[in-house]
């Protein structure tokens, strides 16, 4: 470890060989880096910024569009993507300061700059740059490439504030064409039966990502109206996007695959007595079980977040001098990056430090 947060109170020494951290870190100006304070979300003190805040705020950044990191803030700074369809789904006024990716803007004494993140459309990660010190914020984030956004950038910062989802080395996900390549065998398969193929995927980014690869393979789907409105966005920012697709029409889908978020069953089409084959596109299809769980009769591991390999992989690009975590297994993450050298911190969940003792004590 090359340090520790500041806190309130010092660490204790736990039972075993770990010492657990008591009370909340203020991470402020460690040795020069850039303050920056968690509750319900990430903030900088010194600009009155909240990144992805869980609540409304006057002044935060915006990754990206899913429901869980959208928010009616007095102003925000975030993609001209994400502004079109966080409208589409939080109407409301507000002042947006879009920025094109790669571009870097001046706001209130600090140099940001936005870079893709290649989570889903216009997703993007925060760059600041102040007084000679960096940090970059990677919002929800992944390396892989996709069909339906913007491939992921990255610049080396002195702070690193990253997501961690799938922060355990259990989840490594197999190359997304082999996991595509599946999800249209499993539809075409299902369709040379004379069944309803129904993929459960997230409107936002999923959905688009199985529309890609159905429409490659020449396979027309319906889309769920949720997942219908956020696709005509795509092609506003895409005009290359697929036009092979239609809204559902439960008279009309026979022979075609039904695209729709997981919550839900098509009940419709049981009710008309049509044959349905379902599979969810998760990246917890990795879990053992996972189509029980989700009650489906395949799963497969389609993620828009890093995976573990990616997570390790991103820090040696960053090269940051302090790595902060957030979501999911952060605590586990922070504790792997300590271990091989890395000063990292969990901002959500518990720090267990990791006390050196002699090799006669137990």
């Amino acid at each position: 470890m090359r340090g520790e947060p500041t806190s309130a109170r010092e660490p204790v020494q736990a039972a075993g060989k770990r010492a657990r951290w008591t009370g909340k870190p203020a991470w402020g100006r460690l040795r020069g880096l850039i303050p920056v304070r968690f509750h319900r979300g990430i903030e900088l003190p010194g600009h009155s910024l909240w990144l992805d805040p869980w609540e409304r705020k006057p002044f935060a950044f915006v990754s990206h569009a899913h429901s869980d990191h959208i928010g009616n803030h007095s102003e925000a700074i975030l993609s001209a993507a994400t502004a079109r369809l966080m409208r589409a789904r939080l109407p409301g006024k507000r002042i947006e300061h879009l920025l094109e990716f790669g571009v870097p803007r001046e706001f209130r004494g600090m140099r940001v700059t936005l870079l893709p993140a290649g989570h889903i459309l216009g997703s993007a990660q925060f760059y600041l740059e102040e007084e000679g010190e960096s940090l970059l914020y990677t919002g929800d984030f992944k390396l892989r490439p996709g069909l339906s956004t913007e491939p992921a950038e990255w610049r080396e910062a002195d702070t690193l504030i990253m997501e961690t989802t799938f922060g355990l080395p259990k989840y490594r996900f197999p190359p997304t064409e082999e996991t595509l390549a599946a999800i249209v065998r499993f539809c075409a398969e299902g369709l040379g039966r004379g069944e309803t193929p129904v993929l459960l995927a997230y409107s936002l980014g999923k959905a688009q990502e199985a529309l890609c690869a159905l429409a490659r393979a020449g396979i027309a789907p319906m889309l769920h109206e949720s997942a219908y409105k956020m696709t005509k966005i795509h092609r506003e920012f895409h005009p290359g996007f697929p036009e092979g697709y239609e809204r559902y029409d439960p008279l009309g889908i026979e022979g075609k695959v039904l695209i729709r978020p997981p919550a839900g069953r098509p009940a419709v089409m049981a009710a008309q007595g049509r044959r349905t084959r379902t599979a969810v596109l998760t990246g917890w299809a990795l879990e053992a079980g996972a189509k029980f769980r989700y009650r489906c009769d395949a799963a497969f591991p389609l993620s828009d977040h890093a995976d573990y390999d990616d997570l390790v992989r991103y820090v040696g690009l960053v090269k940051p001098r302090r790595v902060l975590t957030v979501h999911g297994f952060a605590s586990e993450f922070a504790a792997d990056l300590r271990r091989r050298g890395i000063e990292a911190w969990a901002l959500t969940g518990e720090n267990q430090l990791e006390l050196p003792f002699g090799e006669g004590e137990k």
